[in-house]
């Protein structure tokens, strides 16, 4: 298996949070670290490919091509915040072997900037939601557990698929803290509304301030880079199934 990161220079961090927005259910996480690129005007400063990324690449309209790719973001803050680390892309890893190579290489990078603290977003699939969805927390340990519920969260049972979840486990495993932020979803389309429930528990800790209106934007944006690699399709005829072929749906 092949995990290629491109680093195109590592920026000066002081103890920075690593946010992750892969897609996922609802595309919460997705839309909502692609709002705080946007709102942060985050730089970008790695780029990872992976041979356990899908087989494709999509023609643009001006005749180029775009890949299979994760990207790394930073930004500084200017108000006394965190400094930030914003794990974005298009694709998670196929396969199991994968998810877990491309997440101990974003660890590795991460934690030679300095990040000891990890938060992951994503969704978490319901039949039915209400017009404000609820959010659901894990965390690395019980003090940090008292973070994401004191913004509101309650307590996740079960199972946290994919890079949400791995993430947050094997940040345990290497002693750092963090937690996980899943937001009610029917995971059927890119869900503004759950988005918008995780950048403002998101914004509250990190102290940070974004114009939640151009949420839509982002959305909009993340839907187009979705449907032209033909996965948003892909969900909807899934739906019924117990299991969509792409994993990390789930």
């Amino acid at each position: 298996m092949v995990c290629v990161v491109k680093i195109y220079g590592k920026p000066e961090l002081n103890d920075p949070v690593l946010i992750e927005g892969l897609p996922g259910i609802g595309f919460v996480a997705n839309i909502a670290a692609l709002h705080l690129i946007h709102e942060l005007n985050a730089k970008l400063f790695a780029e990872i490919t992976s041979s356990s990324f899908q087989d494709i690449a999509v023609t643009t309209e001006k005749g180029g091509t775009r890949s299979p790719i994760n990207q790394l973001y930073y930004h500084k803050s200017r108000n006394g915040g965190r400094d930030l680390i914003i794990w974005y892309g298009n694709t998670q890893a196929l396969t199991t072997f994968g998810q877990y190579e491309l997440c101990g290489r974003v660890l590795d990078l991460a934690e030679e900037l300095g990040c000891h603290y990890i938060i992951t977003l994503g969704g978490f699939k319901k039949e039915q939601t209400t017009k404000k969805p609820q959010i659901y927390c894990a965390a690395t340990d019980p003090e940090t557990l008292k973070t994401p519920l004191n913004l509101g969260a309650k307590i996740m049972v079960g199972q946290i698929f994919g890079l949400a979840g791995i993430t947050i486990g094997i940040a345990k495993l290497r002693n750092h803290k963090g937690f996980s932020l899943l937001v009610e979803t029917t995971g059927t389309y890119p869900d503004v509304e759950a988005a918008h429930q995780a950048v403002t528990a998101l914004t509250k800790y990190l102290k940070l301030k974004t114009d939640l209106t151009k949420l839509d934007v982002a959305a909009e944006k993340t839907k187009k880079i979705l449907e032209s690699f033909g996965l948003i399709r892909q969900v909807k005829q899934e739906k019924k199934k117990e299991e969509s072929p792409f994993r990390w749906f789930v």
